[in-house]
């Protein structure tokens, strides 16, 4: 794993002189590296620009300079501009020269550079046993989620998909449908920073699978806050499936609380409830781990992406003018010659 600890100040600046003047020389082979094999490079350098390409390095201000770009409770994805990635690897590498003869020497040895970084990069996130995918570096797209979510679980799984794929699916890391993630990382309590290699055409972040977790749930619309409603989906105890649809919340069995005990679950009279559903196979006396079967919550997952290929344009093109397509929120918007002619407008 990359070590992305913030390099500032001296040890920045001693890092990127380190990058130049190895580079600045003439090339050397270095020793092959078990992932990739030979190398022009050393590995801890291209480690070390491989981390910076992925932002590791850049002060969290410059990619949001302003909290109203990502309010509480809110998600932003983004598409990745290789040229400024690229711009920050030459500007690292060039900090050590000092002559025109020196800014010559990197830039014929950048494409060598740039070959290399490209491979260290994906091979960030990669185990020891995972195979190293290899070749230049593609599209890189992101999200931002800034939530209570993140502080409450540290452990958050996100899969990014670049198909569609039924929102109950966990598909294995070799699935070809499944995308690499490039960079993970927490940069605030409630701050998470996902970079993703390629375009997703389905995101989903799921709390931890991490033990059993039990409760009810809120009826829809409720005020938050709520504790004296709740729902649970009543199941067949045999097999721990629902017995009525997950996502009609109407067909299912209302929660009792105590009086006066806000939160405090009256047991007799929700067991009550639960008896009078068919097809629970749940006996008279209900002992605690029919009753726990009752209120199994799975983890909670969130999905990004369109609601089915009936929405989405890019599979079904007549329904082009009913929603945009998944990979347009990807798509830059603006560019440099757009914010010129903004900017120059007014200009006398």
């Amino acid at each position: 794993m990359i070590d992305r600890t913030l390099l500032t100040g001296t040890k920045a600046v001693q890092a990127t002189l380190t990058v130049s003047a190895t580079l600045g020389g003439a090339l050397q082979p270095q020793p092959p590296d078990p992932r990739t094999g030979p190398r022009v490079i050393p590995n801890d350098l291209a480690d070390w620009l491989a981390a910076l390409r992925l932002l590791a390095a850049v002060p969290f201000a410059y990619l949001v300079p302003d909290a109203e770009l990502l309010p509480q409770e809110s998600a932003r994805f983004f598409y990745l501009d290789r040229a400024w990635t690229d711009a920050l690897v030459q500007g690292a590498m060039s900090a050590g020269t000092v002559t025109t003869a020196d800014h010559a020497q990197l830039e014929s040895v950048y494409p060598y550079v740039r070959s290399e970084v490209d491979e260290a990069e994906r091979l960030a996130r990669v185990a020891g046993h995972d195979p190293a995918p290899l070749g230049p570096a593609g599209t890189v797209t992101g999200l931002l989620l800034r939530s209570r979510a993140v502080a409450g679980w540290p452990g958050l799984h996100l899969r990014a998909y670049s198909e569609l794929v039924p929102d109950d699916a966990i598909l294995p890391d070799s699935d070809p449908r499944r995308l690499r993630l490039l960079r993970m990382e927490r940069l605030a309590p409630a701050v998470l920073a996902v970079l993703i290699d390629g375009v997703p055409r389905t995101v989903h972040v799921e709390e931890p699978r991490q033990g059993l977790q039990f409760g009810v749930r809120p009826p829809d619309g409720s005020p938050a806050g709520t504790t004296r409603q709740g729902l649970v989906p009543p199941r067949d105890i045999s097999t721990g499936e629902p017995l009525v649809p997950m996502d009609d919340k109407t067909s299912w069995v209302p929660v009792r609380f105590r009086p006066g005990a806000p939160g405090v679950l009256n047991l007799r009279k929700t067991r009550d409830a639960l008896l009078a559903v068919p097809g629970t196979n749940m006996g008279r006396d209900v002992d605690s781990a029919e009753f726990a079967i009752q209120l199994l919550r799975y983890p909670y997952r969130q999905v990004f992406g369109p609601a089915g290929p009936q929405t989405d344009p890019e599979v079904n093109p007549s329904t082009a003018g009913t929603k945009a397509g998944w990979t347009q929120v990807f798509r830059p918007r603006i560019g440099v010659p757009g914010l010129l002619a903004e900017f120059t407008r007014n200009t006398p």
